[in-house]
């Protein structure tokens, strides 16, 4: 069986996010699924389903669990496709709980992906306990499905920040339990950007088996609005600031709807003896 690993919202090897992608006619036991995730210990691992040659299932896996939505996982599952599985121009990928993702390339390589927009709330009664967690001070709490969101005055705080990992992953399984069905909500922190970015974020996700997520391509529907309206534009050019970084490219659409962009860049091609 091959598998590929691709490095997505980057351009150059050894940057972006790092994600195997393997292609399959039909889904593979979930057990040896997960195992090959934990194997590969990358942020995802995404299985993808070929139903025609415009028209794919979808699934991502985290070395300990299977998420609901990933956007890195998502570039690089396309970048495969359009590389060695099918001459066509646009993808559907057909998710379970999303509805339908519509992908395509432009010329120069770029893939542009049509999510949902997922946006968060700001709350003013948020958990003491993130400013433990956290040791920079903070000005807002946003809340979505997926994450808390904290919005820092300075950018050079993200980058400067080392959240204590353990306290809020433990602190994250405790709540998940609290909730039916469980809810394991990661973190992620962000600012207003210099030029020529528009704002820079960090993303942690312990609680799923990634300390620090190197480029969140699914938390750019929940910040990319964000500051769009803060800043009062529809295109956000995001900067996240991990050790190996990356670039997206957010436009907001009608209809609820985002469009993230970016470059990916093939690592390897192995063949699994399963």
């Amino acid at each position: 069986m091959k598998m590929y690993q691709v490095d997505a919202f980057t351009t150059e090897l050894f940057k972006g996010n790092p994600a195997a992608v393997i292609v399959t006619e039909y889904w593979l036991d979930e057990v040896l699924m997960q195992n090959i995730a934990l194997e590969n210990n990358l942020a995802e691992t995404a299985f993808v389903k070929m139903l025609d040659a415009e028209n794919y299932e979808i699934r991502w896996f985290t070395p300990t669990t299977e998420v609901n939505f990933c956007g890195h996982a998502t570039l690089a599952s396309s970048f495969v496709l359009f590389k060695d599985y099918t001459a066509a121009k646009t993808l559907r990928f057909h998710v379970k709980e999303l509805g339908i993702f519509v992908v395509s390339q432009e010329a120069d390589g770029k893939i542009k992906m049509n999510f949902p927009i997922r946006r968060a709330k700001k709350i003013t009664h948020y958990p003491e306990v993130l400013k433990q967690i956290l040791s920079k001070p903070f000005k807002n709490v946003y809340l979505n499905h997926q994450a808390y969101i904290m919005e820092y005055a300075n950018p050079q705080d993200v980058r400067d920040e080392k959240p204590n990992l353990e306290l809020f992953k433990q602190w994250t399984l405790n709540q998940a339990e609290k909730t039916q069905p469980k809810r394991v909500l990661d973190l992620a922190i962000t600012a207003q950007a210099a030029a020529p970015y528009d704002c820079i974020s960090r993303y942690f996700a312990p609680a799923n088996g990634i300390d620090e997520d190197p480029v969140t391509g699914s938390i750019h529907t929940a910040i990319a609005p964000l500051w769009a309206e803060k800043l009062g534009k529809k295109d956000i050019l995001a900067d996240q600031a991990s050790a190996r970084g990356g670039k997206l490219y957010c436009e907001l659409l009608e209809n609820e709807r985002i469009e993230i962009s970016g470059y990916a860049k093939l690592y390897m091609q192995a063949e699994l003896h399963l």
